[in-house]
């Protein structure tokens, strides 16, 4: 320490600006010495930019809702299939905003038999899911009007790879802007 004084001394006696810095972790003892403003200015603009939570990205995150409707219509679509051969790999209700996807990544294996299916909220005006392997090419997209078509889009799928694919539901709704959605990935195994 007595070496620091030293330097610091001889620096003021030069009328040299100078701010020290003393840096103490469990495993790191370092001296900085900052002779210059702007190199001192990026160190304070650096430290605040890390530790200020403004500047960090939102984590969008799935995050579960309560519908008696999109669990009934579940439950009835699970106990038919389970009955035909099926076996449930993954399946959660989820919080969708209207007109935005809501991505769903699941590992799917070479050659078995999958069934997909997603429940929409029954107001909305369109239901759309789109599926894409791990390279970013779409194997599967249909949409369906509620009106018209309801609200589940179920279809079956055989993966060609041993490979992680993306879901992405969507629905569009003018009431309401949070709407409830459920997803299920079923695997044959009869």
């Amino acid at each position: 320490m007595f070496d620091l004084l030293e330097i610091v001394h001889s620096l003021v006696q030069q009328k040299k600006p100078v701010i020290v810095f003393i840096i103490r972790t469990p495993y790191i003892r370092k001296i900085v010495f900052m002779k210059n403003r702007t190199r001192l200015l990026t160190l304070v603009v650096c430290l605040v930019a890390s530790f200020s939570p403004v500047f960090s990205q939102d984590v969008i995150r799935q995050q579960p809702c309560d519908d008696t409707i999109l669990k009934h219509q579940a439950d009835s679509l699970r106990t038919l299939l389970t009955n035909n051969g099926y076996m449930i790999v993954r399946e959660a209700s989820m919080t969708m905003e209207s007109e935005y996807e809501m991505p769903v990544i699941v590992p799917l294996t070479e050659g078995s038999w999958y069934q997909v299916v997603f429940i929409g909220d029954p107001s909305s005006k369109l239901n759309e899911v789109r599926m894409y392997d791990y390279d970013e090419k779409q194997v599967f997209y249909q949409k369906n009007y509620s009106d018209i078509q309801g609200n589940i889009i179920s279809y079956g799928y055989i993966s060609k790879f041993s490979e992680y694919h993306m879901i992405k539901p969507v629905q569009v709704n003018k009431k309401k802007k949070t709407l409830c959605g459920y997803i299920m990935l079923l695997k044959r195994v009869k």
